[in-house]
């Protein structure tokens, strides 16, 4: 994909998310992957309903800022995902109502934030981890991410929001809006004695679908 047409779709992608709930104000942040290996991000203090495709910054392969508007102050979460994954093409935070709900409850698994209600959120997210409460801006967010060494696509910051890396910027939207639905789902059922997926069932979907599934 042309730049041009990433930018594009970041910020296409990025409205959608707005225009339906999933983040709201200037909060937020996206950023991918260009074809050269450098980075488009979105800046600071934006609105994801009203991003400029123009505006986005762009960093080169050594990480400098080479054009744009000031990055979000969430960079350390972004760099932490690339610099641990491999395979990460994308990366997307956003502060959905539901996810936050749930991390708000004292009972969360910390390695599986997500119950295994359906499918849908295994095959694209494997085990959520729920890390504790920073500030936000902190530095110490991409800490935790490194401290993960890869081993996760996908965290949730208590009390904050989800964060989400996926191979293409598509992807990774796609995975953290199922993560927020599953989380609404979750408080759906809360007090419902809910069939979750059993195991033998989670291990059909882990093994068709070739998903992570070590903790």
């Amino acid at each position: 994909m042309s730049e041009a047409k990433l930018r594009e779709q970041i910020c296409l992608l990025a409205k959608s998310l707005f225009d339906r709930g999933l983040t709201h104000g200037s909060t937020g942040n996206i950023s991918s992957r260009t074809e050269d290996g450098g980075l488009l991000v979105s800046p600071t203090g934006t609105s994801f309903g009203r991003l400029d495709p123009a505006r986005l910054s762009r960093f080169d392969t050594a990480g400098r800022l080479i054009d744009g508007d000031q990055p979000t102050k969430e960079m350390p979460l972004h760099t932490a995902f690339y610099d641990t994954r491999s395979t990460a093409g994308a990366v997307v935070h956003l502060h959905s109502c539901h996810s936050v709900a749930l991390s708000l409850l004292p009972d969360c698994d910390e390695d599986s934030f997500l119950p295994p209600l359906t499918p849908y959120a295994i095959m694209q997210l494997g085990h959520v981890k729920l890390l504790p409460f920073f500030v936000p801006g902190d530095p110490a967010m991409g800490d935790a991410v490194r401290g993960l060494a890869g081993k996760r696509s996908a965290v949730m910051l208590a009390n904050h929001g989800p964060v989400v890396a996926g191979k293409t910027v598509e992807a990774a939207c796609n995975a953290i809006e199922e993560l927020e639905a599953t989380a609404r789902l979750a408080l759906m059922m809360r007090g419902i004695p809910a069939r979750t997926l059993s195991p033998e069932q989670i291990t059909r979907v882990v093994t068709k679908f070739d998903v992570d599934w070590d903790k």
